[in-house]
Formats: structure tokens, C-alpha cells, sequence
């Protein structure tokens, strides 16, 4: 009977052993994905955010006007200067970061743009804006990745 229990024991915790290893690996398979896609998807994601609001902007620039000077109403600047200045960066970074071209640069204008909407605009979509932030902040800490510009520069002036 003492030789029943053993092996019943043994086969139960080979099952366990079997059924951890699988479920480890099987929550392991996502870091196979090389992280140069997950820079790009991040560059690419908030880079059309910010695109989008610009051509909103561009579209109608009185209503663009209008807005920086009643909704949005920024201290310490004027609303004819604040609604360019956004709109430039908007669009500065956007490119910078879908092309992966001094991406960290844009990174951080990008980074200014939320930071002032979420302190003086719009503070109850934290939410949205700490999204933004967080891949704006992967970018700006771990670079643009492979499928960048940047990299392309790096690897042709490093060779020489």
C-alpha cells in the first residue's frame, strides 16, 4: 500500500512540476518579442496622437486661436504665441518620432506638451496623459530602437 501512495505522490508532483513548466513558459513567451517593436509601436503610437491634434489645429486655426484663449487659457503666455508654439512642437515631435530622428529630442518636447496640458488644461484626463508620458518616457530613456533613424545614424558614424 506504502508503495501505491509513493508513486501516486510522485506522479502528482511530476503532473505539478509538468503543469508550472508549462505555465512558465508559456508567460515567458511574450519576452521573445524584440523590444525594438515595442520602441516602434511606442514612437508610432504617440506620434499619430500628436499629429492628429496638430492637423486639428491647422485645420481651423481661428477656432485654434479661440480655444488657446478661452479654454485653454495658459498663464505666462500669450494665446497667440502659445497656440504656434504648441502646434510647432506638435508637430516637430511627431516627425521626430515616427522617423526615429533625434527621437529623444522629441521625445522631451512631447514630454513639455503633456506636461503643460496636464497641469494647466486638462488635469482630470491624468489618466491619457500619464499614457502618453509613459511612452514618451520609454523612448526618451531607452532610445528609438532599431527601426530608427537614429540607429541608422549611430551604426554610419560609428563606422567611420
Amino acid at each position: 500500500m506504502e508503495t501505491v501512495m509513493t508513486a501516486i505522490s510522485e506522479h502528482s508532483s511530476t503532473s505539478q512540476a509538468g503543469l508550472v513548466g508549462s505555465y512558465r513558459r508559456v508567460i515567458k513567451l511574450p519576452e521573445n518579442i524584440p523590444f525594438s517593436l515595442i520602441q516602434l509601436a511606442a514612437r508610432v503610437a504617440v506620434a499619430h496622437v500628436f499629429w492628429q491634434s496638430a492637423q486639428s489645429k491647422l485645420a481651423s486655426w481661428p477656432v485654434t486661436l479661440q480655444l488657446f484663449a478661452s479654454e485653454y487659457n495658459l498663464p505666462f503666455i500669450d494665446p497667440s504665441i502659445a497656440a504656434p508654439l504648441a502646434t510647432t512642437a506638435e508637430i516637430t515631435g511627431s516627425v521626430l518620432l515616427f522617423l526615429g530622428l533625434f527621437s529623444r529630442l522629441g521625445a522631451l518636447m512631447l514630454l513639455g506638451v503633456v506636461s503643460v496640458i496636464q497641469i494647466f488644461v486638462f488635469p482630470e484626463n491624468w489618466a491619457e496623459h500619464l499614457l502618453w508620458a509613459s511612452l514618451l518616457l520609454l523612448v526618451l530613456t531607452r532610445g528609438a530602437g532599431i527601426f530608427s533613424l537614429d540607429y541608422v545614424a549611430d551604426r554610419t558614424f560609428s563606422a567611420s
